[in-house]
């Protein structure tokens, strides 16, 4: 062999060399990519599975949580409303009544009322005439719309705005009661009538979730003097605390509550920017006998 062949195959042998690795190069280079994507997507899918485990987490923090909760009321029941009051109240208040008319409700646990009337005649020097009327409303503690005596607490001061607003009252003055439930207050004002003046009192009172209104007024007609207001309501505050006592007797409990030092004064002055009332157990105005007329 010739020294220019020998030549020409080593020459041939380096290019075949370089073309080799020249491809291994490329291959490399193809691989790197696919590398990449393959690193990529196991990426994503892990941060895809801890996102997955994060909601679950999260998802079972919040069916663990608790449940909205509110304070049960404290009572549970009201008095048969005719039984409210004693006897002896009664004669002093419509000396002249018979039984109690019950008011009408489809459910007595939660409301409940009962009226008297009362005509003393005197024959030609006129009669004295007195209605007397004790309505109760018991609030359950509600998780929407909040605690029993919260509830009850609202409904007191719309029934004090109810009374100071009634139709046609006049001279109307509104004072604390102490020593009745939680809160009470008294409403007083005069009604003219074609039969006389009444003397209006009501007596709005709170324990716990109930609350208690007592309406009392009176009048003297065909001629008989009308009645002295302050007696009128000295009697009508003590036959609203002998009607709160009642409520906490039906409930296990002797005592009748305590005026707060608080929301007692209070009562008064807040019952004059209270909200009106969209009805209630107690009625705005007095009632009246036949001989009186209609309210």
């Amino acid at each position: 062999m010739s020294e220019g062949t020998m030549q020409r195959r080593a020459q041939r042998d380096q290019r075949d060399q370089r073309a080799k690795r020249l491809t291994r190069v490329l291959v490399c280079a193809a691989a790197v990519p696919v590398m990449l994507v393959a690193a990529g997507c196991s990426s994503d899918s892990g941060s895809g599975d801890d996102k997955d485990k994060a909601a679950e987490r999260t998802a079972a923090s919040k069916s663990a949580s608790p449940s909205p909760t509110v304070q049960a009321a404290a009572y549970g029941k009201l008095p048969e409303p005719c039984s409210t009051l004693s006897k002896k109240t009664l004669e002093e208040l419509v000396p002249k009544a018979g039984s109690g008319k019950e008011g009408a409700s489809n459910d007595t646990a939660t409301r409940g009322s009962c009226s008297w009337d009362s005509l003393d005649d005197h024959g030609v020097k006129g009669s004295q005439f007195r209605w007397l009327s004790v309505a109760m409303l018991r609030f359950e503690s509600d998780v929407a719309r909040g605690a029993g005596d919260k509830l009850a607490r609202d409904h007191y001061m719309k029934q004090l705005q109810d009374a100071q607003t009634a139709e046609g009252a006049q001279s109307v003055k509104t004072t604390p009661v102490s020593g009745t439930g939680d809160e009470a207050a008294v409403v007083r004002y005069d009604l003219k009538k074609k039969e006389g003046t009444f003397k209006q009192q009501t007596v709005v009172a709170r324990v716990e979730n109930v609350v208690v209104t007592l309406d009392y007024n009176g009048a003297g007609l065909a001629g008989d003097k009308t009645p002295d207001a302050d007696d009128l309501t000295k009697a009508a505050e003590k036959a609203a605390k002998e009607a709160v006592a009642s409520v906490t007797a039906a409930n296990g409990s002797a005592s009748g509550g305590s005026a707060s030092p608080s929301a007692t004064p209070s009562g008064s002055k807040s019952a004059s920017k209270a909200p009106s009332a969209s009805g209630s157990e107690s009625s705005k105005s007095p009632k009246s006998t036949s001989t009186a007329g209609k309210s």
